[in-house]
């Protein structure tokens, strides 16, 4: 019995113990929970809450451009797209969700160059890329001697085309998914492909959403042009969704808040009047918890399409006058010694309110593959190229006497031939009598010009003599053009208007060759300012293209909204004159093309709308394309120019033609009657018509 005692064993003890301290230590473990659900409780359940909310902005179509008479010029075609979202995520989720997104769509890897290549072979074969390191390199980067960018340097240069053989097509469209992916800001919609995006595809992508975070399907916008190439150098241009904002005004954009990928015109029109034409983004606003997973999105407000713009354009007459000018220029070509003509130009402006109502130019130029010539749309160069435009300018001369009191109305000169010493014989073009400025006007003299610039100038002209004309000669009568237009800037609503050349020489001879339009050059848009200014009685009216800016159209079934805006007609300056100093110059117009002996007479003849205006040709050097092939001689060629204005009571409009380089020699192919007669008919015919 006691030896039985004696063997009691321990173990319920040690149970109680280790029961006891279990108890213990649960008890510590709630109290803890306790203390932490109470006094921090609040502070881990905001924590667990927490999100992040973030605003996306999704681009709008932009504003439609209409003819004055509401025909669509440049539209917005919808085009099904697929963009991803960065909100964030790491590179290799970025990676993972390409090669799901290349599972559902076909991504043209042309763009994919050797680098990225190689960046994809590194990422697909690790162990392959870290076999490109010696043991020894290896040595020298951890002991710090070469840094991260060199190791994978050293991989990037060993990599052979060998080793590029083992992508696949299939890694390389994920490559260039990943690049769309990578090009995008974060939290900036980024276009991964709208080009070609098929039914099937963008039904694809839509119904796996879930499964591609940051994917997603939307429309995007391509700009359409109703007239393909008409007038295309004035529309303008849009940056493409791989452009994203210009570099040049990055800064610019970006302070009016528009993300970096954002399309934004980039020339002509699009430019000019971006901020009508871009619109306001819709915004809708990503709420996102702390690990990057989108909780919920809700539209903070709905974009609006931007503004219309209506042009004073009258597309039909648009249309007409670039038909003729390309019949034209291809008949001049076939007539001799019009090697060097490739281009002609023409502007019909509104006199009352400066309307450009047409600015046509063409070119011909040759096919680089073909050799074949072919004719291109150069509607921009009557704003940016600038050239001689002959006798056109004499309104502007006999003005700038009377103003001066160089000569008054009615000032009688001989046309005989001038010479001054140091200077060869100028002349007119034929012996023309005894003149006054209506006979000048009307006969086209340029010896009563000549007469009138040294008058201008405080000089007294003597057969071979020299002339001590007063310094500020040029810039009295460059001055006085100015304000009718000629030689600067007419206002017109477009970027890099040309104002001209101007001649540095001082010599009485080449002031003589200033007041006949040979020596400074002009646009043929200054010119139809010019004419305008003439034609309305002397107020010099700003050029414009845009004659209203309109909302956009509520009602599907209407072209365009109510007017947000109406450009109201600028008068730049009046011109110093009498009123009777102009009639007199507007007689002097109308005898140029309804009297006989004008030298617009008989190429006008018959015709009902009464036109005035001026004629002009100009002996300037070639400056054109195939200058190169003439060394350090270019050889003379004649620019033919014309104005004209119709009615004369009541002008309605005016026309300001240049042909360049015209002919050579001395023979005219009237090339600025062939064109212009034409227009000016066309214009009254389609007045007619409506």
């Amino acid at each position: 019995m006691d030896k039985k005692k004696k063997k009691k064993s321990h173990f319920p003890l040690r149970l109680n113990l280790l029961f006891f301290t279990i108890f213990i230590l649960f008890s510590v473990l709630v109290l803890r929970l306790g203390f932490v659900q109470i006094v921090y409780g609040e502070n881990f359940k905001r924590e667990l809450e927490r999100t992040e909310d973030v605003t996306i902005q999704n681009p709008v179509p932009r504003g439609k451009m209409l003819d004055r008479n509401l025909k669509v010029i440049v539209d917005n075609v919808p085009k099904s797209a697929i963009t991803y979202t960065n909100m964030g995520v790491s590179q290799k989720e970025m990676l993972e969700t390409a090669e799901e997104l290349a599972k559902l769509i076909e991504k043209d890897s042309k763009k994919v160059t050797i680098r990225d290549k190689k960046d994809h072979w590194m990422i697909k074969y690790p162990k392959k890329a870290e076999a490109k390191i010696t043991k020894e390199e290896l040595d020298l980067f951890k002991d710090k001697e070469l840094t991260d960018k060199e190791i994978y340097q050293l991989k990037l240069d060993r990599i052979t085309e060998k080793d590029l053989t083992l992508l696949t097509p299939e890694d390389l469209e994920i490559r260039a998914i990943f690049q769309e992916f990578n090009s995008g800001y974060k939290f900036t919609p980024q276009i991964v492909k709208n080009e070609n995006v098929t039914d099937e595809e963008y039904a694809r992508v839509s119904e796996n959403l879930q499964s591609l975070p940051g994917v997603d399907t939307t429309t995007d916008w391509e700009r359409s042009y109703a007239f393909e190439h008409t007038l295309k150098s004035i529309l303008g241009n849009v940056t493409k969704s791989n452009e994203g904002l210009p570099a040049e005004r990055l800064d610019h954009f970006l302070s009016l808040g528009y993300s970096r990928n954002d399309r934004v015109g980039k020339s002509q029109l699009e430019l000019q009047y971006e901020d009508v034409l871009h619109g306001h983004k819709s915004k809708v606003k990503t709420v996102t918890d702390k690990t990057g997973n989108v909780v919920k999105t809700e539209v903070v407000t709905d974009g609006k399409r931007g503004k219309d713009l209506v042009l004073t354009i009258d597309m039909e007459l648009q249309i007409a006058v670039e038909k003729i000018i390309e019949e034209e220029l291809w008949g001049l070509k076939k007539l001799p010694n019009t090697d060097l003509l490739d281009r002609a130009y023409v502007v019909l402006m509104d006199p009352n309110n400066g309307e450009v109502l047409a600015m046509a130019g063409k070119r011909i130029v040759k096919d680089k593959e073909t050799g074949k010539l072919e004719m291109q749309d150069d509607a921009i160069g009557t704003i940016t190229t600038t050239y001689n435009v002959g006798s056109t300018v004499k309104g502007a001369t006999i003005l700038t006497g009377y103003k001066t009191g160089a000569i008054s109305p009615g000032t009688i000169i001989d046309d005989r031939p001038i010479q001054v010493k140091g200077t060869a014989i100028k002349k007119s073009y034929a012996y023309l009598g005894v003149l006054t400025d209506l006979d000048a006007l009307k006969k086209s003299s340029n010896v009563y010009m000549f007469h009138t610039a040294i008058r201008i100038g405080k000089g007294h002209y003597e057969h071979m003599q020299p002339l001590n004309l007063a310094p500020n000669s040029f810039e009295i009568i460059r001055n006085s053009f100015a304000s009718f237009g000629l030689g600067t800037r007419t206002g017109i609503d477009l970027p890099n208007e040309s104002i001209g050349l101007k001649g540095t020489s001082k010599l009485p001879g080449h002031l003589m060759d200033l007041v006949i339009g040979q020596y400074d050059t002009y646009s043929a848009m200054q010119l139809a300012q010019y004419n305008s200014t003439l034609a309305n009685g002397g107020k010099r009216m700003k050029a414009h293209l845009v004659k209203e800016i309109r909302d956009p159209a509520e009602v599907t079934t209407d072209v365009t909204g109510p007017i947000f805006q109406e450009i109201k007609p600028v008068v730049l300056n009046t011109i110093d004159a009498k009123p009777e100093w102009i009639e007199r110059v507007q007689l002097g117009y109308k005898k140029v093309y309804q009297e006989p002996g004008g030298t617009a007479y008989r190429q006008f003849l018959g015709v009902n709308y009464l036109p005035a205006g001026k004629t002009g040709t100009a002996q300037a050097f070639y400056d054109g394309p195939d200058r190169k092939n003439f060394g350090k001689e270019p050889p003379l060629v004649m620019n033919s120019t014309l104005l004209t204005y119709a009615p004369t009571t009541s002008p309605e409009v005016a026309m300001a033609l240049i042909v360049p380089w015209a002919y050579r020699g001395t023979v005219d192919n009237g090339a600025n009657f062939k064109i212009g007669r034409r227009v000016m008919d066309k214009y009254f015919e389609l007045k007619n018509q409506r």
